[in-house]
């Protein structure tokens, strides 16, 4: 391994980071390309000797740099002494979502982010789609957080497992996936009891954004509209939280569990 680092900010801008032992782990075991490991000096025992391992077998260029370099690197989250330096972020298509739910011969189960700002809540919700069977999740180009460092931290290792469809336009969107055989189940107030629907068949769940929940064009185009009624004071959930309510529904309809 190398002690020095020749500093390019540049490099790392056109760039991912992948943040932490276990997404970088995980990251490795999936089979994602890795450029550079990043570790912090004198840390290459311990925790780190499983990934340290799996990186030398691959080849992938290992890099000693002081602690306050993963620092800066990640903005101070928590980064655990490794950072992987990756590829930009892959996108898939529609069609790789529905190529991977006929893969398993299953009806598609996607989920659909309108404007998750968020980027612990998108990871929260991308690692909570990995656990419960969804297919692929979609999000829109704009007005929403992109797959990033803290997205990929927070979905811990779930983000190596699962489709990520960006779209331009989420209502255009909609409207391909009905055409494709795809109910549509928004997550708005004001709904049908969200435990009284049938998941079934093909299904896209409609997840809000965390202030404004689902845009009006969008929720005018879902099928149905699905609530979760509120005991408290409050009136609604966390936007990562009502999908997981959701999710564990359809998997338990799908899969008993």
């Amino acid at each position: 391994m190398q002690d020095n680092y020749k500093n390019n900010d540049e490099q790392l801008n056109e760039k991912g980071l992948i943040i932490g032992r276990n997404p970088v782990l995980e990251a490795l075991r999936s089979g994602r390309e890795i450029d550079k490991l990043f570790i912090a000096k004198g840390n290459a025992s311990g925790p780190l000797v499983p990934i340290i391992e799996k990186c030398r077998n691959k080849k992938i260029v290992i890099k000693e740099v002081p602690t306050t370099k993963l620092d800066f690197m990640c903005g101070n989250a928590n980064h655990q002494g490794v950072i992987a330096l990756i590829p930009a972020q892959s996108y898939y298509s529609l069609d790789d979502i529905f190529s991977a739910a006929e893969e398993n011969n299953e009806p598609p189960f996607i989920i659909v982010c309108d404007g998750i700002e968020d980027p612990h809540n998108l990871g929260a919700i991308i690692r909570t789609a990995e656990a419960t069977g969804v297919h692929g999740i979609i999000i829109p180009k704009h007005r929403s957080v992109t797959v990033n460092a803290t997205v990929a931290k927070s979905a811990c290792g779930a983000l190596e497992y699962m489709k990520i469809c960006k779209v331009t336009n989420i209502a255009n969107t909609i409207d391909n996936l009905k055409k494709r055989g795809v109910w549509i189940f928004g997550a708005d107030m004001d709904g049908e009891y969200w435990c009284q629907s049938d998941y079934k068949t093909p299904t896209a769940i409609i997840i809000g954004s965390e202030g404004n929940g689902i845009s009006r064009l969008v929720r005018e185009k879902c099928d149905q509209i699905i609530s979760m009624p509120m005991c408290g004071k409050i009136n609604s959930l966390n936007a990562s939280v009502a999908a997981g309510v959701l999710m564990y529904e359809v998997a338990k309809q799908r899969k008993g569990i």
